[in-house]
């Protein structure tokens, strides 16, 4: 099957040497071919460039895309969408003066969704994270992470991930899954916390393995829930397992999460609302990638991660939407990309590359997407008739994208 999109008025995204991530200064670069054409077979790219230096190309479907721009799907690294109940009350709470941690403390938060997610069944869990799916892919992601975590005890979580398999199955977007058993600390285990570590550590862990249910082990280290101590523990078993370290990490305080995470060669650390230099200077010169996730600070009114200094000193930087019940209930990556300009002053080409490529290498995919390049994988969107790749973070409250082509296919 071969696809061609012609009379493109600007490719945004294009590498001719792709590169798996983009760190410091060359964040601000963003390659495009105006006028363009694009060439997509068998479910990749297969060749770009000028419209003037298109030759005859016969193709199975051909795909006007006069006044349109085109640009790499977005890749959501973080995520925790299936889950069973909305939590609006606790935003309510929230807007009465009540903190996260308060309500964390009383059995909300992450345990409320964790009895929600108890009484679901799988197949509930299952349509309802479906839909959520479809929604952000018209919103433009291409690729996302999911999070188990609101299960928090061996037969939830192994639900949650058996979800998380039958979406990879079903869905055309490219999913990595993560098992997150160590996201709260279940009201039975508070006080002597150290059993439910040995819980994840001695029975979910081999079980999630046995079934080859995770890319990835995760730990909310964190002011209030995992302490470095657990969390390396809990790191060491799921490596010995074949997972992937990833880190929640400084979103309540300092916790020393960041730093875990680059000793256990965490893929990312994710949050990052607390940073100071220390954490900035732990991350320079390892492969570890910086994971802010805007939309929960804007949801919690916590303070912002310092993105323009970390890429400043030379850091890469990712942005995700924490797409969550209780913290993060939007899974728009067209809202993280104005995020990105608006609140934490990057430009637009720094946000597309911190959504798109950096995101990718944060879910170990940047090989594949993340890009328009030679070779990989055809995910992207055609936009509305827009002016210029710039107007996608300035015009934050309308969908811009009008046709999704996943893995060459429009879906």
């Amino acid at each position: 099957m071969r696809t061609l999109v012609k009379n493109i008025k600007e490719l945004v995204g294009v590498e001719t040497s792709p590169k798996q991530r983009k760190e410091g200064r060359e964040m601000s670069v963003l390659e495009t071919v105006k006028d363009a054409y694009l060439v997509i077979e068998d479910g990749k790219v297969r060749a770009f460039g000028e419209m003037k230096d298109l030759k005859e190309e016969s193709a199975d479907c051909v795909v006007d895309a006069t006044g349109r721009l085109v640009f790499p799907s977005f890749c959501d690294s973080h995520t925790h969408l299936v889950y069973a109940n909305s939590r609006e009350h606790e935003f309510v709470d929230k807007i009465r003066g009540l903190s996260y941690e308060e309500i964390a403390k009383r059995g909300g938060g992450i345990l409320n969704s964790a009895k929600a997610t108890a009484a679901a069944s799988e197949n509930e869990l299952y349509d309802m994270a479906q839909r959520r799916l479809e929604e952000v892919m018209r919103l433009g992601t291409g690729a996302i992470e999911i999070k188990s975590g609101y299960g928090l005890s061996t037969e939830s979580e192994l639900k949650l991930l058996r979800v998380i398999r039958r979406l990879k199955e079903n869905s055309p977007l490219t999913i990595k899954s993560n098992f997150l058993g160590a996201h709260g600390i279940p009201m039975e285990y508070r006080g002597h916390q150290e059993d439910y570590v040995d819980l994840v550590i001695n029975e979910m862990i081999p079980k999630v393995a046995a079934e080859g249910l995770a890319d990835f082990i995760d730990v909310f280290c964190d002011q209030g829930f995992f302490t470095v101590e657990d969390t390396a523990r809990i790191l060491e078993a799921g490596i010995k397992y074949g997972m992937k370290p990833k880190i929640h990490a400084n979103e309540m305080a300092v916790s020393g999460g960041v730093q875990v995470g680059v000793k256990y060669g965490a893929i990312s650390v994710d949050h990052l609302e607390q940073m100071g230099d220390a954490e900035i200077e732990c991350l320079k010169g390892t492969e570890t990638m910086p994971t802010i996730l805007p939309g929960c600070a804007f949801f919690l009114n916590l303070p912002l991660s310092p993105a323009r200094r970390m890429i400043d000193a030379g850091l890469p930087v990712a942005m995700a939407s924490d797409y969550n019940p209780g913290t993060s209930p939007s899974g728009n990556m067209q809202l993280i990309l104005s995020m990105a300009c608006i609140r934490y002053r990057l430009t637009p080409e720094e946000a597309f590359n911190a959504t798109t490529l950096n995101t990718a290498y944060a879910m170990g995919v940047s090989d594949q997407l993340g890009s328009m390049a030679v070779g990989k994988k055809a995910n992207f969107y055609i936009t509305k008739p827009i002016p210029s790749y710039e107007y996608m973070p300035y015009a934050y409250g309308e969908n811009k994208v009008e046709r999704v082509f996943l893995n060459g296919k429009e879906v």
